[in-house]
């Protein structure tokens, strides 16, 4: 009996010690993560909210730097080099400082990540890159927010908002030359048909060699010529080489497996294309 009378005391003392009290917290952690191209981009950081306060020009102060954010640093992280205007950064992570203006603010990633707020001791020297960015008026934004978009294969924009103001950063990432590497590397070790449809499409979206593309994206229909997608985007590249008449007749073929495959979209698209090439 009193075994079990010390079992159970000990039971319920422990159930105590572990219960904790749990309410939300005033700036909520969140963390964004975007692939840019061939690019990861991270960023973690804290999100305080408006409730009701006058926010730019007092609870964050004209002139002096902020930590942007709450709690410890927003940090952002990028898998590449990229470039913001004609400043880079190389591939890592950056705590980002600003300094806003009424009409302008001052941006500087900082390489030291780890402090609580701004660093006591402010290092020039940690300083990797530092932008002069307008200030835009928005709609009201509650709680902090930092958004990527105008997202492209060569680039997209980094925004930090809240209350009525926000700013706009677009940076660029290295795609061209990582895709042109893996092309290059990929093509002449055993490719497969992915690998020429991967590379002809990419090339047409990025208006590069047409005349490379054709050639990869018929190696690409010898591997599966069973591809509605294949013959779409072999259509699309003849168009661009001004052969309607291949291109017209790629778009056939991808219309007939289409309309077997029983895929609308494809079916829409190559009909609209022929009809255009026809004229």
């Amino acid at each position: 009996m009193m075994k079990k009378l010390i079992y159970l005391l000990t039971l319920s003392f422990s159930t105590a010690v572990m219960a904790q009290v749990q309410t939300p917290q005033p700036s909520p952690a969140a963390k964004i993560e975007q692939t840019v191209g061939l690019t990861q981009v991270t960023v973690e950081y804290s999100r305080p909210a408006k409730r009701g306060r006058e926010i730019m020009g007092a609870l964050v102060p004209y002139g002096e730097m902020w930590r942007t954010g709450a709690n410890k640093n927003t940090v952002i992280s990028f898998s590449d080099a990229v470039t913001f205007g004609d400043q880079t950064l190389a591939a890592g992570s950056y705590a980002i400082f600003t300094r806003p203006g009424e009409k302008q603010w001052e941006v500087f990633f900082y390489t030291a990540t780890e402090n609580w707020g701004t660093p006591a001791d402010w290092d020039a020297s940690k300083v990797a890159a530092t932008l002069e960015v307008e200030t835009k008026e928005t709609g009201t934004i509650e709680s902090f927010t930092i958004w990527i978009s105008n997202l492209n294969n060569n680039g997209a924009t980094l925004n930090i908002g809240w209350d009525t103001k926000r700013i706009a950063m677009p940076f660029g990432v290295p795609t061209v030359a990582k895709a042109s590497a893996s092309i290059k590397e990929t093509l002449k070790n055993k490719p497969e048909h992915r690998d020429y449809y991967n590379a002809a499409v990419y090339f047409l979206q990025e208006g590069q060699d047409l005349k490379k593309a054709k050639e990869w994206i018929a190696k690409a229909i010898e591997g599966k010529d069973d591809a509605y997608w294949y013959f779409r985007q072999q259509s699309l590249i003849l168009a661009g080489l001004n052969d309607s008449a291949g291109a017209i007749a790629s778009a056939k073929k991808s219309l007939a497996l289409a309309e077997k495959a029983g895929n609308p979209d494809y079916v829409r698209m190559n009909k609209a294309s022929i009809a255009e090439w026809s004229k």
